[in-house]
């Protein structure tokens, strides 16, 4: 059990849009600019001050946790100006005598300036900034609305952060190409002094036609065992051995050179399930349903991958927080991910380590025929068969009060445990 949970009672997770989709830049990979397409034409996509104070107030209340993180997505939240934001913690002041209160922002950082980051570090706000390595590699699918790149600007904005000293990580989302330069992208973080990094793999379908897209979302069935007819994926995305690849070449670095000097979130999750620890992101819990996304008018939705009609779960200005997830993992969004597990995962020897990944890239078959394989099977399994015994080494200096990052002389010797 988490020792910042109630006993009983598992936490939830909101990601907010307060901005809805609206971005001021247009990712090649992007899955959320369509979702405008859900509301009419003159929707403003600014959540309102009433939804806003209401969000709060039930999120604070619903939690179960002694702390509540707050996650401001988008879309670009920081479009909405930093009086925004000011608002936010103004309203969050009269729940600080319940709960500890902390605030994410992802961003993108090109309009970063020192108010942003001023404010940011006064409030104590943690930063994602949307990263994905060195500048031809950036570039190439991060572009503006002119077709520009939008590195340099990040790099700007990643340079002021380090400035006013605001804690934050890179978000780097790996595409095709990006793969097969897995040291080129780990040692350009590293070179640009930024500790904390996180890999997304893109994986995305390709519609039928581009401009059908809302149109087939609109049309999905209702129950997410149901394979889709279309499986061809998009130029960008990722082949999953490469991705299996790409994480494997950074971990052999990182475990002979920078256990605990930075932090790949990525391999930070593999060694919390090692340790008999539950999953910290959902895609590799053994279940889902607790992680839920809210749109800028106070929909919430069963989780930020399936914000579509039929997933919808209420409005926080007329339903309980709550009880809306509660509902959501009860009708079957929850318990779903691991019943519909196919033969071939739940007999694999690393089973535990991704659970079958997130349900909405279950579109690939088994070898056996057998529908609902994650399309990144293959790189998982790749990837966490590879780091088991770097896992055991570190479960064991950990074991013995001894801090992980003695796994480097580990790694270049036998393990010889000794208590100082």
């Amino acid at each position: 059990m988490d020792a910042h949970t109630e006993p009983g009672r598992p936490g939830i997770h909101v990601l907010a849009k307060p901005i809805g989709s609206v971005c001021d830049i247009a990712c090649d990979y992007c899955f959320y600019l369509e979702k405008r397409g859900l509301y009419p034409g003159n929707e403003q996509f600014r959540m309102p001050d009433a939804v806003l104070a209401k969000y709060i107030e039930q999120y604070v209340e619903s939690q179960p946790t002694l702390v509540v993180e707050f996650v401001w997505h988008g879309g670009e939240p920081t479009l909405l100006g930093v009086d925004f934001f000011r608002r936010v913690v103004e309203l969050q002041k009269p729940y600080r005598e319940k709960k500890a209160i902390r605030n994410v922002l992802q961003t993108n950082a090109i309009s970063l300036d020192d108010e942003w980051c001023a404010f940011f570090k006064e409030n104590d706000f943690f930063v994602g900034v949307s990263l994905d390595g060195p500048k031809d590699i950036h570039d190439r699918y991060r572009k503006d609305r002119h077709g520009n790149g939008t590195f340099d600007r990040v790099m700007k904005g990643v340079g002021l952060l380090q400035k006013h000293q605001v804690e934050f990580n890179a978000l780097a989302c790996v595409g095709r190409e990006t793969a097969y330069r897995p040291l080129d992208v780990y040692r350009f973080f590293k070179e640009a002094g930024i500790q904390y990094i996180q890999f997304t793999p893109i994986v995305e379908r390709e519609p039928d036609a581009p401009t059908q897209a809302i149109k087939l979302w609109l049309a999905r069935p209702a129950v997410l065992d149901r394979p889709e007819p279309n499986t061809k994926v998009t130029p960008w995305t990722v082949e999953p051995e490469a991705y299996g690849d790409f994480l494997i070449a950074i971990y052999e670095e990182w475990v002979r050179k920078d256990v605990g000097s930075t932090f790949v979130m990525n391999f930070e999750w593999a060694l919390t399930v090692w340790l008999g620890e539950p999953s910290p992101v959902c895609i590799f819990s053994k279940q889902c349903g607790r992680a839920v996304a809210m749109e800028h008018d106070g929909s919430v939705f069963a989780c930020d991958h399936y914000v579509y009609p039929e997933y919808k779960l209420g409005n926080v200005l007329t339903d309980n927080l709550g009880e809306m997830v509660e509902r959501s993992v009860a009708s079957g969004f929850g318990p779903h991910k691991e019943k519909t597990l196919p033969r071939y995962c739940r007999e694999c020897e690393v089973k535990e380590a991704c659970w079958g990944g997130c349900p909405k890239h279950r579109f690939a078959t088994t070898p056996d025929g057998e529908p609902g394989l994650h399309y990144l099977c293959a790189g998982y399994k790749k990837f966490f068969r590879h780091i088991r015994k770097y896992l055991r080494a570190m479960a064991t200096l950990l074991e013995n009060d001894l801090p992980a990052s003695y796994v480097m002389d580990a790694v270049k010797g036998p393990l010889i445990i000794r208590k100082e």
